[in-house]
């Protein structure tokens, strides 16, 4: 991401967003859940959000509608109401206009269809018709005269023709041609585009273009682009959309929106915290058996893929088995993996140390699961498990130190190891009492030089679960 990019976005105090293949996948209706968590990390910084669609507001489904933008575009610019429903701007065709364009259409034998602020209808029905609509709007009823009564703010063509279609003369003063579908284009308003419709926004608000990021995929997004202070296209956007865009962001199913906002700083990935309700965790699953028990834990691939690739592989390679607990220091932890048993030694399955895996989502509280390393990025083979159970300070004092308050109050009544955060990779989790239970019971041996087990305490094997 552009460093002047990342400049430009701290002025931005508005985002619009296209609907079709970019908040949502037409075709499937798939929307990522990340969308949720993008309308509300813009709203908690009080950045005001809005739709900017070739739909009309009666063809913005009910998941976008939940999202709450503070604006709906619609109908590319020529109908704009805010969130409470009173309008904001509105351009309807002229009745003359729509009487000529209707005219034409039966003239060259096209279909076409009218649409309202509120609603629409169809000239005709058929497979072609269907195909090309009915994605987009359910039931649209057949009503050639719906102009009569209702004021029309866009139209569309039905036909084969593609782009080879052109409005007459005495039409292309008046109207022109977006393509959104291989068997339709909207007919809109020559002086009408999105731009025009979210301009209104924008003057109403009193902010200038430079305030305004709009994400976008199609044809019908280019005067928005080159409107907005900053553009971000889909990933499979239109090729002319990507010659307009500042930046091109991963498509829909990539969670492509949040991506790109993120890497602008405007948005904050929403944290979970997998220690916090382990029982709730699907996997994969590790069993280390020793000579004095059994301890199970709950794998984090997520957080830490690299690490539990590597934990896993030499697990089910047999690596660790016979191999002993080396070190152990009661109240702090329980430390192996290294077949030389002397702490020097032990390798990866990339042949070489490899780099750390620091998670915002995962502590070194009580039972994690972390690897031993010789500084930064020198992770091999050797893991610890943390088995202090007291800490000398309060949840309160640690969320004012920067823990998150549900790792603090984990710390704080379970005990941890919080000076290892970010110095250690936590990739695992112990999962029950029994377990806890082994743990504290390795941490009892007696021990000599180096914090050496007096009698060895030997994995016998690790056994693994995979999701």
């Amino acid at each position: 991401m552009d460093v002047k990019l990342k400049y430009k976005a701290k002025k931005i105090k508005i985002v619009f967003f296209d609907i079709d293949d970019t908040l949502r996948v037409k075709d499937t209706g798939y929307m990522p859940a990340s969308i949720q968590q993008v309308f509300k990390s813009l709203k908690e910084k009080g950045i005001l959000v809005g739709i900017a669609s070739g739909r009309g507001i009666f063809g913005v489904v009910p998941e976008i509608r939940e999202l709450e933008p503070d604006f709906f575009v619609t109908l590319n610019g020529a109908y704009v109401e805010d969130k409470k429903g009173q309008v904001v701007s509105e351009q309807p065709i002229p009745q003359n206009i729509v009487e000529k364009y209707i005219a034409w259409t039966k003239e060259v034998g096209i279909e076409y269809g009218l649409v309202g602020s509120h609603g629409a209808a169809l000239s005709a029905r058929s497979p072609m018709i269907n195909q090309a609509i009915d994605v987009v709007y359910q039931k649209l009823p057949v009503d050639p005269d719906f102009y009569q009564s209702e004021k029309i703010y866009q139209m569309w063509t039905f036909e084969d023709q593609g782009d080879s279609l052109q409005l007459p003369a005495d039409l292309s003063g008046d109207l022109r041609l977006v393509r959104w579908h291989p068997n339709s284009s909207d007919v809109v308003s020559i002086a009408g585009s999105k731009a025009t419709g979210v301009q209104k926004v924008i003057e109403k608000l009193g902010l200038k273009p430079e305030n305004l990021l709009v994400f976008g995929d199609e044809l019908n997004d280019l005067e928005l682009f080159d409107y907005a202070g900053m553009s971000i296209a889909m990933g499979h956007s239109h090729p002319k959309i990507f010659e307009k865009a500042d930046y091109i962001t991963k498509t829909v199913e990539e969670d492509g929106i949040f991506d790109a906002l993120e890497k602008l700083g405007m948005v904050e990935k929403e944290l979970n915290f997998p220690q916090v309700e382990i029982e709730n965790n699907k996997g994969p699953f590790a069993t280390i058996k020793t000579n004095l028990g059994d301890m199970k834990l709950v794998l984090f691939p997520e957080q830490a893929p690299k690490t539990v690739a590597n934990f896993i592989a030499l697990s089910k390679d047999g690596y660790y088995d016979g191999v002993i607990f080396h070190r152990i220091i009661q109240d702090f932890m329980i430390q192996g993996g290294d077949p030389t048993g002397t702490g020097m030694g032990g390798e990866s399955i990339y042949g070489e140390r490899f780099e750390d895996e620091f998670s915002p989502e995962l502590y070194n509280i009580r039972g994690a699961l972390s690897m031993a390393n010789a500084g930064p990025n020198t992770n091999g083979s050797q893991f610890f498990i943390v088995q202090n159970s007291n800490l000398p300070y309060s949840a309160k004092e640690l969320s004012r130190g920067g823990w998150p308050e549900p790792i603090a109050e984990i710390y704080a009544t379970k005990g941890g190891t919080p000076h290892l955060d970010r110095r250690h990779t936590v990739f695992g989790q112990l999962l029950d009492e029994q377990s806890y239970q082994v743990l504290d019971k390795i941490s009892q041996v007696e021990t000599g030089a180096m914090d050496r087990p007096v009698e060895d305490v030997i994995i016998e094997t690790i056994e693994v679960e995979d999701e």
